[in-house]
C-alpha cells in the first residue's frame, strides 16, 4: 500500500509539474529571474500620445534589490541624465545644469521621463517581496499562457505607491506576464503586458513591455529590452554619486 501511495505521489508531482507552492514562493522566483544577482542592460522606451511619439534609450545596471542606475543616451537633450537607487534613496544627475537632485518619497509615483511608468517602477524603489502580502487566487489564461494569478496587497506602513497589484505569472518559464495597478482607493490606474521571449545567456525573459494607463484611450508607453546580461560582477561602489557622473 505504501508503494502505491508514493507512485501516486510521483506520478501526481510530475504530472503537474511541481509541487504546490506558495505565492510568495512563486513571485520570489519570477523576480530571481528577471533581476538576477546583478544585470547589465540596454533598453529602448516609446511613449505614445495623442499627436505625438517620443522615445528615450538607455543603459541599466543593477544589484540585488538595493542598487539601480539608468543612464540616458538619447535623445541628445536629455542624454547623460542619470538616476540612482541606493537603499531607500534615489538620486538624479543633470549634467545640463551640473545639478544632484535628490527625489524625495513623495515624488516617487510621479511620472518618469513623461512615460507611463513612475519614478517607483523604473528604480524598483518598493520589494514586490518585502513589502507586500502575497495571495494565490489560482490559475487563468492570459493570451494564450497559462499562469498563476496572484494578489499583492501592501503590508501596513510599507513605502510603497500602489494599494494592490494583480500579477499574473507563466506556470513554465515564472514569467511576469501580466500585472493590473489599482490606487489607494482600489481604482485601476495601469495595465502592464509582457511579449516577446528571448534568449539572454542562461535565461529567457520577455523583451517587450507596455503600460496601458486606464481611461487614455491610444495612449500607451512601451519598453523594449535590447540586450541583458546577468550575474557579472558589480561592486556596491559603482552605485555612487561620484560614479553618476563618470557613467557612459
Amino acid at each position: 500500500m505504501k508503494k502505491i501511495v508514493l507512485i501516486l505521489i510521483v506520478f501526481a508531482v510530475s504530472s503537474s509539474g511541481s509541487i504546490a507552492q506558495t505565492a510568495l514562493e512563486i513571485i520570489t522566483k519570477a523576480d530571481e529571474k528577471h533581476r538576477g544577482e546583478s544585470s547589465y542592460g540596454e533598453m529602448s522606451m516609446t511613449i505614445i500620445r495623442k499627436g505625438w511619439t517620443r522615445t528615450v534609450e538607455m543603459k541599466t545596471w543593477s544589484k540585488g534589490s538595493e542598487y539601480f542606475m539608468i543612464y540616458i543616451t538619447a535623445p541628445v537633450k536629455e542624454k547623460g541624465q542619470v538616476f540612482l537607487k541606493r537603499g531607500k534613496e534615489m538620486w538624479n544627475w543633470m549634467p545640463s545644469i551640473d545639478r544632484m537632485i535628490k527625489l524625495p518619497p513623495s515624488m516617487m509615483m510621479q511620472s518618469w521621463m513623461g512615460s507611463d511608468f513612475n519614478n517607483d517602477d523604473l528604480v524598483e524603489q518598493s520589494s514586490i517581496i518585502k513589502d507586500y502580502e502575497h495571495k494565490l487566487l489560482g490559475k487563468a489564461k492570459v493570451r494564450d499562457v497559462i499562469c498563476f494569478k496572484l494578489e499583492l496587497i501592501p503590508k501596513p506602513e510599507a513605502p510603497v505607491v500602489w494599494g494592490e497589484i494583480i500579477s499574473w505569472i507563466t506556470v513554465e518559464g515564472y514569467d511576469m506576464w501580466a500585472s493590473e495597478y489599482y490606487d489607494e482607493n482600489g481604482d485601476l490606474v495601469n495595465v502592464e503586458q509582457a511579449y516577446d521571449i528571448k534568449d539572454f545567456g542562461d535565461r529567457q525573459i520577455p523583451t517587450k513591455i507596455e503600460i496601458i494607463p486606464v481611461g487614455k484611450r491610444g495612449e500607451k508607453t512601451i519598453l523594449n529590452i535590447l540586450d541583458m546580461k546577468f550575474n557579472e560582477p558589480l561592486d556596491d561602489d559603482f552605485f555612487s554619486q561620484q560614479n553618476m557622473k563618470r557613467i557612459r
